[in-house]
């Protein structure tokens, strides 16, 4: 079966909004082992509109369009599977009911041009929306189904989900399924990663093995097709153990985990407080740690300390030392670290001070020197060094990463030494 996205809105075109409806369906379709040959954006326009579903209806099997099912003038999607398919719309009173209905439970007032809501294509099902106002559409003309979802990507998510992807696998009940485990992977660029499992990337077969990188991260996405996603699991079980036996000091997560939410987890199993005391990064770990739900039983306490002064007035940090070693060094990292845990109840403390630029580096402390502190009040504080380059975003956000992956190698550590 041949699929194709269809993305409507102008919106999307102009680059107001970004298009994550696509990314994820073509995931969604992976899942279901259907293959996807095209995705098309366009804009509210009639006549673009036609054309572009009338294309997809000429050679793809199935043909998912997100937006344009709203109640003004340019949400056209209905008319314009209609006019395609040369099929009229028909009015359904169930369908005004239960906009209606929605309208009703939100204590909104429906107006008038909501009921272009309730057409459809003849022939067509409606894809019950419950969680906003607009209904999808569902409809098979001869060997091509037509899917017409919100725009909005919650309610697209949902009533795909629920909806849609029940009715997919009747229509394909012995549809093999593609599946997929991503490796996620930090402290490694992408040609040493590769440069490590090269023989198997050259000699592989089944399952597949595709490396790619990341923001501060490498990626190593592991794929099989077979009958069910268990058998699925069991063809890419040997190549994944190979793999963590390569790279098992990278790994630190698979699929959609973290570093932030491995760490926390790592935390909070070990039962230990975290505290972070932040220079050039300005509360961006702290920020990353605590957008886990459930950080409290953790995250104890952060500080920002950008200026020279606030690390000596929070931290304790010797005048001297800032004086003599300067407040990007090993020696300013290691009293910040020590510092935080002396003004916390926390058992690990981690620190990080760096020049993020674009401005402030020397021919002895470029911009993109950071220095991480990491350690406990009983142990020693470790301190590593990194030197990042590009743009100041890019040097901050560098640094959160791999401060949290050298976290998460101490926490590592003292799991196996206990």
């Amino acid at each position: 079966m041949k699929a194709e996205i269809v993305c409507i809105g102008t919106e999307l075109l102009l680059g107001d909004v970004v298009n994550t409806n696509a990314t994820w369906l073509a995931k969604e379709l992976k899942e279901l082992g259907i293959g996807l040959y095209y995705v098309n954006t366009v804009g509210d326009n009639r006549q673009r509109m036609e054309e572009v579903i009338k294309s997809a209806y000429q050679r793809s099997d199935l043909i998912i369009i997100t937006g344009g099912l709203g109640p003004t003038e340019d949400d056209l999607t209905r008319e314009i599977i209609a006019v395609a398919t040369g099929r009229p719309l028909i009015f359904s009173q169930d369908l005004a009911d239960q906009i209606q209905h929605r309208f009703n439970h939100f204590k909104r007032k429906m107006t008038p041009n909501n009921l272009r809501q309730a057409y459809l294509p003849e022939g067509a099902a409606p894809i019950v929306n419950r969680v906003g106002t607009a209904p999808g559409v569902y409809l098979k003309d001869g060997e091509t189904i037509f899917v017409a979802l919100p725009g909005v990507p919650r309610e697209m998510k949902i009533n795909f989900t629920e909806e849609v992807v029940p009715r997919l696998r009747e229509e394909l009940p012995a549809v093999e399924v593609i599946f997929s485990r991503l490796l996620r992977m930090c402290g490694i660029g992408e040609s040493s990663m590769e440069e490590l499992v090269k023989d198997l990337i050259q000699n592989q077969t089944t399952p597949t093995i595709a490396p790619y990188a990341g923001q501060s991260e490498v990626f190593l996405k592991v794929t099989a097709k077979a009958s069910n996603r268990e058998s699925a699991q069991k063809i890419m079980a040997g190549t994944i153990d190979e793999l963590y036996r390569r790279l098992a000091d990278h790994i630190y997560g698979e699929d959609e985990e973290t570093l932030e939410l491995v760490v926390g987890r790592m935390l909070h199993q070990q039962g230990q407080m975290l505290t972070v005391a932040e220079s050039c990064t300005g509360g961006l770990i702290a920020h990353r740690l605590t957008n886990i739900p459930g950080s409290s039983a953790y995250f104890e306490r952060g500080f920002v300390t950008y200026s020279n002064d606030a690390k000596i007035e929070e931290l304790g940090v010797s005048q001297d030392v800032i004086q003599k070693c300067g407040a990007v060094s090993p020696e300013t990292a290691r009293a910040m670290a020590r510092g935080a845990l002396e003004h916390s109840r926390a058992q690990i403390g981690i620190a990080v001070t760096g020049i993020a630029g674009p401005t402030g580096g020397t021919p002895e402390k470029p911009v993109g020197l950071v220095y991480c502190a990491i350690g406990s009040l009983d142990d020693d504080i470790i301190v590593h060094e990194f030197n990042f380059m590009g743009e100041r975003e890019w040097i901050k956000y560098s640094t959160s990463q791999y401060v949290l992956y050298h976290l998460w190698r101490y926490l590592c550590v003292r799991a196996d030494t206990r």
